[in-house]
């Protein structure tokens, strides 16, 4: 009997021992959803950023130092000029994260953390589904915020990236660069990057790659106030900046908590992936995207 006493005794301590363990749990949890809810409010109550330097830092250092940079999605697409076939239609996602080393305690409240892009072009319809190409973008980036009168004007980011296709020989395409962007807030549903880049390309290899990839980007997007409709126009000016390659992208969520998007990406242009460079492509592809919180990374 003493035994069966001692039994209930432990089961009652480890019921309690938990209890305690998942109110301890929920409780953190509860007050995590409320701080992102806080800084959320922060955001959508004062018409798009309308608010203090100390308020705009917090806003950046309590976000979670792993997450999304750029848009994460998967299509699947055809070519628009040419005939559509089993070597024609393809599938392309791109994985993008970022993890911030530092909060904004570098000097004139800067932050750095390091990025990973890569982007997949898969010939799925083909019989032995080859993965055409590979495009791998690492960076280590210092951002900024930028305030002016109490207002959130806008992201200034300097980074130092590389870009290949991790091949070797004759297929073998590479560059390093410096990249500067600044991301202006219009108002809570418009806004606008600029970004531009120098670096080095292998002369023996690539000696043209930039001609044909363009030599920065001018995107502007659109968010409606619900955070379910994103559209986005990205310019990349090529040749003396007389043409460009162009990118549209409509991003639509069905419900408002969910997270993914579906989404429609018409691309125009050349330097779409780093081996067929000097390939122009007009594509028209579908599929879904999980997209960075509050505004666009290009």
């Amino acid at each position: 009997m003493k035994n069966i006493y001692t039994l209930v005794g432990i089961l009652l301590l480890c019921f309690i021992g938990l209890n305690n363990a998942s109110l301890a749990q929920n409780t953190e949890k509860k007050r995590m959803e409320e701080q992102r809810d806080s800084l959320a409010h922060i955001v959508s109550e004062k018409v798009y950023l309308q608010i203090d330097e100390k308020d705009a830092l917090k806003l950046f250092d309590e976000e979670p130092s792993f997450g999304i940079f750029r848009d994460n999605y998967f299509t699947t697409g055809i070519p628009v000029n040419q005939q559509i076939n089993h070597k024609t239609a393809d599938a392309k996602f791109q994985i993008s994260i970022r993890q911030r080393l530092t909060k904004s305690i570098l000097p004139f409240n800067t932050f750095l953390y390091v990025t990973y892009t890569q982007k997949s072009f898969w010939d799925i319809y083909r019989t032995s589904l080859p993965f055409r190409d590979n495009n791998f973008n690492p960076g280590l980036s210092i951002g900024k915020p930028i305030i002016r009168n109490n207002r959130l004007k806008g992201i200034a980011i300097f980074s130092f990236e590389h870009e290949s296709n991790g091949r070797d020989s004759i297929d073998s395409r590479d560059w390093n660069y410096f990249s500067f962007s600044f991301t202006h807030f219009f108002n809570m549903r418009f806004s606008a990057e600029t970004k531009v880049w120098a670096g080095w390309v292998d002369k023996n290899e690539n000696p043209k790659l930039l001609r044909y990839k363009g030599y920065g980007l001018l995107a502007i997007n659109y968010q409606s106030a619900d955070e379910r409709l994103w559209c986005s126009l990205i310019l990349y000016p090529r040749n003396k900046f007389i043409n460009f390659n162009t990118i549209t992208e409509f991003n639509y969520k069905l419900r408002k908590q969910d997270n993914q998007y579906l989404f429609i990406q018409f691309y125009q242009g050349y330097g779409e992936n780093l081996l067929e460079y000097r390939k122009y492509k007009c594509m028209l592809r579908f599929g879904l995207c999980i997209k960075p919180r509050w505004f666009n990374y290009y």
